[in-house]
C-alpha cells in the first residue's frame, strides 16, 4: 500500500505540475507531499530547504566582489515584492480570476503562493512572472492540513494573519529560524482587540496559532510604530470584520494595499487622518501589472552613485511616492539621477531611473523620510559610508526587527571595512571614508548581502560577503544581473 501511495503521489504531482496547478515551490515550502486540488497532504514531515539553511549556513553561497569597477548599461530589476504578495493575497480571496504579470519569482512570494495552495486556492504559474489566481472569495478558503511554513517571509506571516484571523478554521503560521525571532505582538495585539484568538511564544514571536470561528469586530487603532505590514494586516482583517475598522498611522507608510484594494473594487474611506474599511463587501478579480521593485533598484542606484564613471538606466521601476524616501535621501546627498518615461501601470506610478556617478556628501536624514525608505537603509548606509562628511540617521528603530538587526549588522560590517560607524538605539552615525575591503557576515539578511556587494565598487580591496542564500527571497538572479552591469562578483 505504501509503494502504491508513493507511486500515485508522484504521478499526480507530475500531472499537476505539467499543467501549472502546482509548482516546485510547494516542495520548497515543505518536502515531498501529495498534492491535489491545491491541498497538500504530508507523506512525511521535516524541515524545508529554507529551514535546513537556517540551521546550517556553512553551505550558503558566498559572494566575492573585486574592488573598483563601474556599472554601465540598462537593466531591469525583478518585480516588486510588496505588490506581488498583495496581488496573490487579494486574488486568492477575491471572487473570480486574477491575472498577475511581472510577479516576483522569489522565495518569499513563493511562500505566500504555496500557503494559499494549501488552503485550496488553485494558482497557475509559468515560472516567468505570469500567474493566474482562481479566487475563492473571502470565506472560501479551506483549512490547511499542516502548519503553513512561510520560510523567511515576515510579510507573508503578518498579512496572512490578517486574512486568517476571521476564518472559520484554525491555522498555524511558522517560519525559519530568522522569522521565528521576529516580533509579531504588533499584529497579534490589535487582532485580539478585534476578537481574534492568537497565541505566540512568550516573547511575542512565531509560531502564530490562530483559532478559527471567532467573529471579528472593527476597531479604531492608533499604530504606535509606522508599519505598512501592520496596517495591511488590519485592513485585511477588516474585510471580515463587522462594522468599520479605522487605522491611524504615526507617519505615512507604503500604500500598496490601499491602492490594490481599490483596484479589486473595494472602497476605503479617509477621514481625520485615519484609513477606514467596512467589512462585509466583496473583492472582484482583476489584472495586476507588477513593476520593478525600487528596493531592489536601490542597490544599483547606490552602486552607480559611488562607483567611478558609472551610468545606468533602471527600467520599469515602481516609484510610488510612499516608497521614494530613498530617492529623496540620495538627492539630499547630492546623487545625480532622473526619472524618465513616467507613467501609471495598474494603479502604481512607474518610471525608468537614469543615474550616474557623483560625489556624495554626508547629511542628517530627516526622520519623516525614514518610513518611506525603511527597506532601503542597508544600501543607504553604504552610500553614507562613501560620502564626504558625517551622516546621522535617527527614528529607524524598526530596522532592529528585520531579517537581522540591520542597525547592528550594518554597523559591524562597516567597521570591518574600515568605516567609522556607530550604532545608536534608533539609527546610526557614519563618518564617510574609504572601504578597505574585508570579510563580512550578512547574518542571512538578503539586503545586507546585496548592500555590501555594492560597497566593493568604492573599495581598495575585495569584499567577501558570507551567507548569501537568502538573496533569492527578494532578488533572484542578483549576482548575474550585477555582473552583466559590470560588478566583479563571483559566487561560491
Amino acid at each position: 500500500m505504501l509503494v502504491f501511495a508513493v507511486t500515485t503521489s508522484i504521478w499526480v504531482f507530475r500531472i499537476l505540475y505539467r499543467y501549472r496547478i502546482v509548482a516546485i515551490c510547494d516542495l520548497v515550502a515543505a518536502p515531498p507531499r501529495y498534492i491535489f486540488r491545491g491541498r497538500i497532504l504530508p507523506l512525511f514531515r521535516g524541515p524545508g530547504k529554507r529551514a535546513q539553511h537556517s540551521m546550517n549556513t556553512q553551505n550558503s553561497p558566498t559572494f566575492t566582489i573585486a574592488p573598483g569597477g563601474t556599472l554601465q548599461g540598462r537593466l531591469q530589476v525583478p518585480g516588486d515584492k510588496s505588490i506581488s504578495h498583495r496581488a496573490l493575497i487579494l486574488g486568492a480571496i477575491a471572487e473570480g480570476d486574477t491575472e498577475i504579470t511581472g510577479f516576483l519569482e522569489g522565495e518569499d512570494t513563493r511562500a505566500t503562493l504555496a500557503a494559499f495552495r494549501q488552503m485550496g486556492v488553485v494558482i497557475e504559474a509559468d515560472g516567468a512572472g505570469r500567474v493566474r489566481v482562481h479566487g475563492v472569495g473571502l470565506k472560501g478558503l479551506s483549512a490547511p492540513m499542516v502548519p503553513l511554513y512561510l520560510g523567511n517571509s515576515g510579510t507573508s506571516m503578518r498579512l496572512l494573519a490578517g486574512v486568517l484571523a476571521g476564518q472559520s478554521f484554525s491555522s498555524e503560521l511558522t517560519g525559519d529560524e530568522s522569522l521565528s525571532r521576529r516580533p509579531m505582538a504588533r499584529i497579534a495585539d490589535p487582532l485580539r482587540a478585534m476578537g481574534a484568538e492568537i497565541s505566540t511564544r512568550e516573547q511575542g514571536t512565531p509560531p502564530l496559532r490562530i483559532r478559527g470561528g471567532n467573529t471579528l469586530s472593527g476597531i479604531e487603532y492608533a499604530m504606535p510604530v509606522a508599519s505598512a505590514q501592520v496596517k495591511s494586516c488590519l485592513l485585511l482583517a477588516g474585510l471580515l470584520a463587522r462594522g468599520s475598522t479605522r487605522i491611524r498611522e504615526p507617519a505615512p507608510t507604503r500604500d500598496h494595499t490601499e491602492r490594490m484594494l481599490a483596484g479589486f473594487g473595494y472602497a476605503l474611506h479617509y477621514k481625520d487622518g485615519k484609513i477606514g474599511i467596512e467589512g462585509g463587501g466583496a473583492l472582484r478579480g482583476t489584472r495586476v501589472a507588477v513593476p520593478g521593485d525600487i528596493s531592489s533598484a536601490a542597490f544599483f542606484l547606490v552602486g552607480a552613485s559611488i562607483a567611478r564613471d558609472a551610468e545606468l538606466v533602471l527600467e520599469n521601476v515602481g516609484v510610488n511616492p510612499t516608497r521614494t524616501g530613498l530617492l529623496q535621501i540620495l538627492r539630499m546627498m547630492g546623487a545625480e539621477f532622473a526619472l524618465r518615461n513616467e507613467r501609471m501601470a495598474g494603479g502604481e506610478p512607474v518610471a525608468d531611473i537614469w543615474v550616474r556617478s557623483r560625489p556624495l556628501k554626508g547629511i542628517e536624514v530627516p526622520p519623516a523620510l525614514v518610513p518611506l525608505a525603511i527597506d532601503e537603509f542597508p544600501a543607504l548606509f553604504v552610500a553614507a559610508a562613501a560620502t564626504e562628511g558625517k551622516t546621522t540617521v535617527t527614528g529607524a528603530e524598526e530596522l532592529r526587527g528585520k531579517e537581522s538587526d540591520r542597525i547592528a549588522t550594518m554597523a559591524e560590517g562597516l567597521e570591518r571595512l574600515g568605516i567609522d560607524a556607530r550604532a545608536t538605539p534608533d539609527g546610526m552615525i557614519i563618518q564617510g571614508g574609504t572601504f578597505t575591503g574585508g570579510r563580512i557576515a550578512s547574518h542571512g539578511d538578503h539586503r545586507v548581502a546585496m548592500a555590501f556587494s555594492m560597497a566593493a565598487l568604492a573599495s581598495r580591496e575585495a569584499i567577501v560577503v558570507e551567507d548569501c542564500a537568502n538573496v533569492d527571497t527578494s532578488f533572484p538572479g542578483f549576482a548575474d544581473i550585477a555582473a552583466k552591469a559590470g560588478l566583479g562578483i563571483t559566487v561560491a
